[in-house]
């Protein structure tokens, strides 16, 4: 059974050892690692009114994920991106609770050909995804693969909460894979869609390792753009 941490919540989670929870007041999140090697993080959103469910990228350990979610059901997985490592475990977690499947445009196809899984709602930019009474924007953010999508909730007091997949990590922008032209749309997009309209306190949610907060990194953009990645 996954134990969750409720104090203090640092993001720093490890495969194997406990979720981390973090109180937003309309949301709960819930941070847990999967897979040794990969190291995935997956965020379980509830609401706190209705206690609507929806996690973000059912990435490995169908079973770890599965008892993180309980008794609670679960309306949605959203997929941030294509990649094989974000979505192990989507074809056994939709199948045990019938969740829709949310993943951004460009990447669906993909999706569905690398799971079996249909996709129920193809996400753009600008459309909103709903946790019971809460709400999350999508960010299209195209570079780390054409249809990443990040999803920013707006708290009633406090800064925004971002949830960028592998688009956005402390230290810099996702892999490019030494795709020039893909590492510039990345960038282009991460400082013009993201540090170009949320504000420093912005705490950010990566789809591996630590969290972060745009007001850390902002400083380093031009640096990342120099190096080119």
């Amino acid at each position: 059974m996954v134990m969750s941490t409720t104090q203090p919540y640092d993001g720093d989670v490890t495969p194997g050892g406990a979720a981390q929870t973090r109180d937003l007041g309309c949301l709960t999140v819930a941070k847990v690692a999967v897979d040794p090697e990969m190291s995935n993080n997956c965020y379980l959103l509830r609401c706190a009114e209705t206690g609507e469910q929806v996690l973000v990228d059912a990435a490995a350990e169908p079973g770890v994920l599965l008892d993180l979610i309980g008794d609670g059901g679960l309306a949605a997985v959203v997929t941030t991106h294509q990649h094989w490592d974000h979505h192990r475990a989507l074809a056994a977690v939709v199948e045990a609770t019938g969740a829709d499947v949310l993943v951004g445009t460009p990447d669906a196809d993909a999706v569905t050909e690398q799971t079996g899984v249909e996709v129920t709602c193809r996400l753009e930019q600008g459309d909103s995804v709903k946790v019971g009474s809460c709400t999350l924007e999508v960010i299209a953010i195209a570079g780390h693969t054409p249809g990443s999508v990040a999803l920013v909730h707006r708290p009633a007091e406090g800064g925004p909460h971002l949830f960028t997949g592998d688009t956005l990590f402390p230290g810099g922008v996702g892999a490019t894979f030494g795709d020039d032209e893909a590492f510039r749309q990345l960038i282009d997009d991460v400082e013009t869609k993201v540090f170009g309209t949320l504000p420093d306190d912005t705490w950010f949610y990566p789809g591996h390792g630590g969290d972060g907060t745009l007001g850390e990194e902002r400083p380093k953009i031009a640096e990342w753009r120099a190096r080119g990645w």
